[in-house]
């Protein structure tokens, strides 16, 4: 469980927790058949020299956002 910051006036906002997965069109597709609600679906945010990185978003019970990320290399030749 993760706490929220404490002080009557700190907005409740934590970091958000990554879990890194091999393949994230599986792991999507495997929460929401659980009934995860994702707010955002699987897209690629960067391409970095020798792979993609991919990330969907989703909150947990609690309201903390929770993100899949996934490091997508390119078929070897």
């Amino acid at each position: 469980m993760l706490s929220r910051p404490e002080g009557a006036d700190t907005p409740a906002r934590a970091g958000i927790l990554y879990y890194l997965v091999p393949d994230i069109g599986a792991a999507h597709a495997a929460l929401l058949d659980r009934g995860v609600v994702f707010v955002q679906a699987p897209q690629l945010v960067a391409r970095l020299p020798d792979h993609e990185l991919w990330l969907a978003l989703c909150r947990d019970s609690e309201d903390n956002l929770l993100a899949l990320m996934s490091e997508v290399r390119p078929p070897s030749p």
